[in-house]
């Protein structure tokens, strides 16, 4: 079967005899849940029949742009220590972080984290266990490529030096306490970081209009981020990026942030693959167990029974 994965970010689906699309029913007002619930499926099954290169390239693009809100949200945190309340300096990093999932929603992309939802077709049956691992694994190893990709040419490109070092310092900052975070905190932090993807990617399936789809995108991911929560494709960026500039900033660059005084914690390579690994595990968790499964029994159960 082929598809056009343009139809991936348009929210098409594939109806089956007897049952109207989603995307043609109605076109002013947002889907209610029941046809949300039957176009996640919809679109999980679209995307398991995509090739392999397609399904990488999407998930490359997918990490790339988590990476760039992830930019975003150093550039904002950068300098707010001890000078904006702790609160305001997470909301404000927060909507600048939802800039990740904005693209991959409307510029069209692939996350790990968002295709955990495609457990509800593979519980309606529309989906084998072989198609739906194939695709995560996929897409994990190319928001890999895009997360990291992404994070050498920020450093190459000098960027972590802007605003006299404090660019580069809150980086180093970030990354260090993702790093060393214990692995069951990060398991957790990261169940409860996708249940909020999942939901503004739930919201989005709703969403007739590009502004209707990044205004359901940008509340759950600026509270996910403020309230600390840990997401394995972000993580991909913001450790590596303070691990380059840990090993290989120019001595100009430390020579700008020794003023701050900020003592600098080493970012432990070996708790971040362990991090990462949990954070992994607990996003699946969050979004495929709290969010598609209960979505799945709530809307779809009776339906994929008959």
């Amino acid at each position: 079967m082929r598809v056009d994965p343009n139809a991936l970010a348009a929210g098409g689906g594939v109806a089956p005899l007897g049952e109207a699309s989603p995307a043609q029913i109605g076109s002013g007002e947002a889907r209610p849940p029941e046809l949300i619930a039957r176009l996640a499926e919809d679109i999980g099954v679209k995307k398991a029949h995509l090739d392999a290169v397609t399904i990488f390239g999407l998930a490359v693009l997918g990490g790339a742009f988590v990476a760039l809100g992830g930019l975003f949200y150093t550039v904002v945190l950068a300098g707010a220590d001890g000078h904006v309340p702790y609160g305001m300096t997470r909301l404000a990093s927060g909507l600048a972080f939802s800039l990740g999932l904005v693209l991959v929603v409307v510029a069209g992309a692939q996350l790990f984290t968002s295709d955990c939802l495609m457990v509800m077709a593979w519980a309606s049956g529309r989906l084998k266990l072989r198609e739906m691992l194939r695709v995560w694994t996929l897409v994990w190893f190319g928001n890999l490529v895009g997360a990291l990709g992404t994070a050498a040419l920020v450093f190459l490109s000098g960027q972590h030096e802007f605003g006299h070092g404090l660019v580069g310092d809150a980086a180093l900052y970030v990354a260090s306490a993702k790093a060393s975070l214990p692995a069951a905190r990060a398991f957790f932090l990261g169940v409860l970081c996708n249940v909020l993807v999942c939901l503004a990617v739930w919201l989005s399936f709703g969403a007739r209009s590009v502004s209707d789809k990044i205004l359901a995108v940008i509340f759950p991911v600026s509270a996910f981020v403020a309230a600390g929560f840990e997401h394995c494709v972000a993580d991909m960026y913001f450790v590596p990026l303070g691990l380059m500039i840990e090993n290989f900033a120019s001595d100009g660059f430390w020579v700008s942030v020794a003023p701050l005084g900020h003592v600098m914690r080493p970012i432990p390579v070996d708790g971040y693959l362990v991090n990462l690994v949990a954070v992994t595990a607990g996003n699946w968790v969050g979004g495929a167990v709290l969010v598609g499964v209960v979505y799945w029994v709530l809307f779809r159960r009776a339906v994929a029974q008959d």
